[in-house]
């Protein structure tokens, strides 16, 4: 058992997950200077942090051990056509999903014309129901279809699609606002949702509460942004009583989750 390849495996593994000696000290709740000593080869982890070390790595305490020499040896074929298999039921899965969801879609569609037709005797309010059926098919039909990015793929629906669909929707009510204030309010939303979404793709990995906080906070700018846009286009007050509640909510949501994050982390 060779201490120094130990260490060395031990700080390939940690750069493989993102994790600084910090960071991997504070999940252990040990020192940084320890981490360091094992990747150097001045020590060994104990027994008593071994097991949640490897958990954290996602290796075996023999791969640990034998410092990654016998990783190799664990993807075998069998382990190949497993994993295919795997992948093979997940795309199927998602296309039965999305099939499902498209037919329901299409069946609301058809009661709304029907109810109209049998209700007026002409279409007239069966378009507005539909066209929303059809942004929704539009946002989801992606990201069922092709489940591991299916967050990725509602916002860049979203981000496509909103526009469109207020600009339709603002003709069949026949009402310009609609449109107008819609997209206005709709345009920030999305930028917040993206925002988040990257926020969680490079902290939400190693520190889930410092990324809630962030989004808390984010919220707090999207109440303001939202509310101003309000002001400008109908003299809605930037600020109400529900609002100023709101604003204070999320601030003590942020920084709960901030508290969070550095007592886990000590």
């Amino acid at each position: 058992m060779n201490q120094e390849e130990i260490g060395k495996f031990i700080a390939l593994c940690r750069k493989e997950k993102n994790l600084t000696q910090t960071q991997l000290a504070q999940k252990l709740h040990l020192t940084d200077r320890a981490v360091s000593k094992w990747e150097t080869g001045k020590s060994m982890p104990d027994s008593s942090v071994m097991l949640n070390l490897c958990r954290i790595l996602e290796i075996t305490v023999d791969e640990l051990l034998s410092a990654g020499k016998a990783a190799p040896q664990t993807k075998t074929a069998p382990d190949l056509h497993s994993k295919k298999a795997t992948d093979k039921k997940r795309t199927t899965k998602g296309r039965i999903l999305s099939a499902a969801f498209t037919v329901i879609l299409f069946i609301g569609i058809l009661v709304c014309y029907i109810c109209n037709l049998a209700i007026s005797g002409r279409l007239t309010w069966a378009f507005l129901p539909a066209s929303s059926i059809l942004y929704a098919w539009l946002l989801f039909f992606p990201a069922l279809l092709w489940q591991k990015r299916g967050i990725f793929i509602v916002l860049l629906s979203a981000s496509i699609f909103t526009v469109p669909y207020l600009f339709l929707l603002g003709i069949f009510t026949k009402t310009a606002a609609v449109f107008s204030i819609g997209t206005a309010t709709a345009l920030p939303a999305i930028a917040f949702l993206w925002v988040i979404y990257a926020v969680f793709c490079r902290i939400g990995k190693t520190n889930k509460p410092a990324a809630f906080g962030i989004t808390f906070l984010s919220a707090i700018l999207l109440v303001f942004a939202i509310n101003f846009i309000l002001s400008e286009m109908i003299g809605e007050a930037i600020l109400d009583y529900w609002d100023i509640l709101s604003v204070l909510l999320l601030l003590v949501l942020a920084l709960a989750s901030f508290a969070y994050g550095r007592r886990k982390a000590h």
